[in-house]
C-alpha cells in the first residue's frame, strides 16, 4: 500500500501510463462514435506532489490528443487525482492548478493518516472500541475528526485554487449514512460505493439534504 504503486510507478514507467490513457480513449472513441455521449474522468492515484500530476497529466493530454486525431473524434474529459495521502490534501492548492477534480480515496486516507494497515486492524480495533479508544472502526465510518480535518484543508485548498473543482469521495466510507452527510457538509458533488450500498448512499444523501 506504501509502495511502488500507483503514479509512482508509472513515473518509473510511463509506457503504463500511456497504455492506459489509450486504453481510455480509444473506448471512449469508440463508444463516442456508436452516438453515445461520454466525459471520461481519468483519475490518477497515489498524488503526493504537483509535479506527479504534472507527469501524468502531460501523458494522459499527449494521447488524448493522439487518439483524438487518429480516431477524427473530439475528445471531452477531465482529468483529477485521488487524494489518498495526507500531503495531497495538505498541498491541495498547488495539485488543484492541474487538477480538475479530486475524488478522496478515504480507505487509503485512513491508512496513511492513522498509520494503521486493513489488513490487521481486525486484531487489535475491536478491543480499541472496548476501551473507547475509537468510538467506530474508522475504515467503516470516516475519522471525522483526524481524517476528515485533512479532508475538509483539501476542499478548502482546491477550492482556493479552482473554485468550481469538481469533489467526491470514493471506497466503503461512500455508502455509509454518516460518512455520506459528512461528505455532503463538506460539499463534496458526489459519493462512490459499492453497487450494493447505493440504495443506502442515496437515502443518506437525501437526508442530508432535507437537514
Amino acid at each position: 500500500m506504501l509502495g511502488h504503486r500507483g503514479c509512482r510507478l508509472a513515473i518509473s514507467y510511463p509506457e503504463i501510463a500511456e497504455m492506459q490513457a489509450q486504453a481510455i480513449f480509444e473506448a471512449a472513441a469508440n463508444v463516442q462514435k456508436k452516438g453515445i455521449k461520454v466525459q471520461p474522468e481519468v483519475m490518477v492515484p497515489l498524488v503526493g506532489f504537483r509535479r506527479e500530476l504534472e507527469l501524468q497529466s502531460d501523458i494522459i493530454h499527449r494521447v488524448a490528443k493522439e487518439v483524438s486525431a487518429k480516431k477524427n473524434v473530439k475528445l471531452n474529459y477531465l482529468v483529477g487525482t485521488m487524494i489518498e495521502v495526507p500531503r495531497g490534501a495538505l498541498t491541495a492548492d498547488e495539485i488543484a492548478e492541474v487538477a480538475q477534480f479530486f475524488s478522496f480515496g478515504t480507505n487509503d486516507l485512513t491508512q496513511t493518516t492513522m498509520g494503521m494497515s486493513r489488513d490487521d486492524s481486525g486484531s487489535f480495533l475491536p478491543n480499541y472500541q472496548e476501551q473507547d479508544i475509537i468510538g467506530n472502526n474508522p475504515f467503516a465510518v470516516v475519522d471525522q475528526s483526524g481524517v476528515g480535518q485533512l479532508m475538509e484543508i483539501a476542499v478548502d485548498k482546491g477550492r482556493s485554487t479552482r473554485p468550481k473543482i469538481k469533489l467526491g469521495i470514493c471506497g466503503e466510507h461512500g455508502g455509509e449514512p454518516s460518512s455520506v452527510k459528512f461528505c455532503h457538509r463538506l460539499g463534496l458533488n458526489y459519493v462512490s460505493c459499492s453497487p450494493y450500498r447505493v440504495p443506502t448512499a442515496r437515502l443518506a444523501a437525501a437526508q442530508a439534504a432535507v437537514e
